[in-house]
């Protein structure tokens, strides 16, 4: 199978971002727009983006163990296996994972990951902790299968994000059930996602304390995954942080055991 990645509306295939960026971040934006009719480009894009910032904190990836829990149909997958890596996807929901998963992927679920301590060089996920009930027992399962000294890669979409209600944002501002109703009188379906069910209310704030207070992982960096400047900077003022972030992303150390 062929995995080199597609290029986005003429894009070099490999094209690399600065990281933070205005560039950047409106070359995203313009494939979220697209995230409907086009997912392929949409999430191939993403997934470059995501293994460029891997790198850029740990070193290429190429010859170590990346774990991707709650990668859906394998697009960051394929791209850490393109680059080198070996990498095992990790999914609970059989719909997520598509016609045609990455080979060798498999269902699981994130609290209780079939794998031995320490496993991985990286253990990746992107975009999930929302959808998790009880997210700092996730956090806890991330950290066992990544080795003392190992990366963690964690970004999730908060709650009070314009983003926050997923498919029917930015309505969910004015509460969810109504959100969900006015989906459903738009598009004549049912939203995909139900507060309390498969999407939650998760803070950064909140977030950051109890990362902050955990003696099995240390901070690297607490930043917004896509806005163009100050990235970091945006993170650590309260209040601000909870519309402006976005989405927030953790790059994360395993402490020693």
């Amino acid at each position: 199978m062929n995995t080199a990645p597609r290029p986005w509306r003429g894009a070099p295939a490999q094209r690399s971002f600065k990281d933070p960026s205005l560039q950047r971040s409106l070359a995203l934006f313009r494939a979220f727009l697209h995230e409907q009719d086009d997912p392929e480009s949409c999430y191939e894009l993403l997934a470059r983006d995501a293994v460029d910032q891997v790198e850029r904190y740990d070193g290429p990836v190429a010859g170590r163990t990346v774990v991707d829990v709650g990668g859906g149909s394998g697009y960051f997958t394929e791209e850490f296996r393109r680059r080198g890596a070996l990498t095992y996807l990790f999914e609970p929901d059989m719909q997520e994972l598509g016609e045609t998963p990455p080979e060798s992927a498999v269902i699981a679920d994130g609290y209780l990951l079939p794998l031995s301590d320490g496993v991985a060089d990286v253990t990746f996920s992107s975009n999930v902790l929302e959808h998790v009930a009880d997210p700092q027992t996730f956090l806890s399962e991330l950290a066992r299968v990544t080795r003392p000294g190992g990366l963690i890669y964690v970004s999730f979409t908060n709650w009070l994000s314009p983003w926050g209600g997923h498919e029917w944002a930015p309505w969910h501002y004015f509460g969810a059930e109504r959100a969900r109703a006015r989906y459903r009188r738009r598009t004549g379906k049912p939203a995909k996602h139900t507060l309390g069910e498969n999407l939650f209310a998760v803070h950064i704030g909140t977030t950051l304390r109890q990362v902050r207070a955990r003696d099995d992982v240390t901070v690297v960096s607490a930043r917004s995954r896509y806005w163009p400047f100050l990235a970091e900077a945006v993170v650590k003022a309260p209040g601000v942080r909870e519309l402006a972030t976005w989405n927030l992303l953790l790059i994360l150390r395993r402490c020693p055991p």
